[in-house]
This record gives C-alpha cells, sequence and structure tokens, in this order.
C-alpha cells in the first residue's frame, strides 16, 4: 500500500513540475515581450545597467546543484512572492504615471502579475505535495519602494523584469530537477517490491 501511496505522489509531483515548467516557459516569453514593450514605451535603452532590486532575490546562486528539492522550491516562492509585490507596485506607478495613455503596457504588466501569482500558487501545491506547507507571507512583503524619481522608478521596473526573465529560467531549471526520480525512489521500491 505505501509503494501505491509513494507511486501516486511521485506521479503527482511528476505532474505537478511538468505543468509548473510550461507555465515557466509561457511566464518567460511573455515577460521578454514585455521587456521590449516596457523599454521602448519607457524611453529606457535595452542595454542600460540596472542596480539589483532591493527585495528581489538573484536568480543566480552558487553550489545550485548541491540544493535540496524544498530548497529550491522555497527560494522559488520567496522570489515569486516578491515579483508580486513589486508587479503589483509597478502597475500601480504605471496608471498613475500614464493613466489610460498606454493601457496596453498596463494590461501586460497586469498579465504577468496574473501569471506571476498561478505560479506562486504552483509552487505552495509542490510544497503541500513535499508534505511542507508553504511558509507564511508575513514579513514576506518587499519594503516599500523608496522615493524616487520617474526615471529611477522606470530603471527600478527594467530592474525587476530583467530578474523576473531570469527567475523563469531558473525555475524551469529546478523544476526539471525536482521532476527527476531520487535515488530510492517509488519507482525503485516498486521494483524492490515486486514478486
Amino acid at each position: 500500500m505505501a509503494a501505491a501511496d509513494n507511486t501516486s505522489a511521485a506521479l503527482r509531483r511528476r505532474d505537478l513540475c511538468s505543468r509548473g515548467i510550461r507555465l515557466a516557459g509561457k511566464m518567460r516569453s511573455d515577460v521578454v515581450d514585455l521587456l521590449d514593450t516596457y523599454v521602448e514605451r519607457q524611453g529606457l535603452d535595452a542595454s542600460a545597467s540596472v542596480a539589483a532590486v532591493e527585495g528581489v532575490p538573484a536568480a543566480a546562486v552558487e553550489r545550485w546543484d548541491e540544493q535540496t528539492g524544498t530548497q529550491r522550491l522555497l527560494e522559488n516562492l520567496a522570489a515569486y512572492r516578491a515579483f508580486r509585490a513589486l508587479l503589483a507596485q509597478m502597475l500601480e506607478e504605471q496608471q498613475e504615471q500614464l493613466g489610460e495613455a498606454d493601457a496596453a503596457l498596463g494590461r501586460a504588466l497586469a498579465a504577468v502579475l496574473l501569471q506571476v501569482s498561478a505560479f506562486t500558487y504552483h509552487l505552495e501545491e509542490l510544497l503541500r505535495l513535499e508534505s511542507r506547507g508553504p511558509p507564511s507571507e508575513e514579513g514576506a512583503e518587499p519594503p516599500p519602494a523608496p522615493h524616487l524619481s520617474l526615471f529611477e522608478r522606470k530603471l527600478r521596473g527594467l530592474g525587476v523584469l530583467r530578474e523576473l526573465a531570469q527567475w523563469a529560467v531558473r525555475s524551469t531549471r529546478d523544476l526539471r530537477q525536482l521532476a527527476k526520480p531520487s535515488p530510492g525512489s517509488s519507482s525503485a521500491a516498486s521494483l524492490a517490491e515486486s514478486p
């Protein structure tokens, strides 16, 4: 019976990872498109250097291959929760700055925000499957946006979108790693139990 439960959990995990990989791929594609639109509409140079955005963990990580699946999921969850708050701030600033004058950019930001929210929920589901509920969101909000000039807000937005694109790549890689059967997984256990 335990082998059947393990097999069921492994299949569910693999299914969630596969769907997560597709979500991350779609999100990355949409973020890249949004980056192009954002740079053009904000009058920025696509090669502009942007400082790290406070409140957003960097997608690059040392010793990536040494991380456990749970560590990967928790880092992804923390990042996407931060992105959700930062994109909401960007959307609000965009509406204040341009109003309805640039509705297309606002719609694109809102669509990516929705994808980030869906992906966050997806990561929480994976953590529940790992028998570890997602951590609470208390204190997970990024610090309030400092009072920035219009140009500094534009650059911050560019940094958020660039880092989100990098996280979508990392998330795909993390989910592929998580989908791999681990040593001693249910398939090995079921082979050991077969007559």
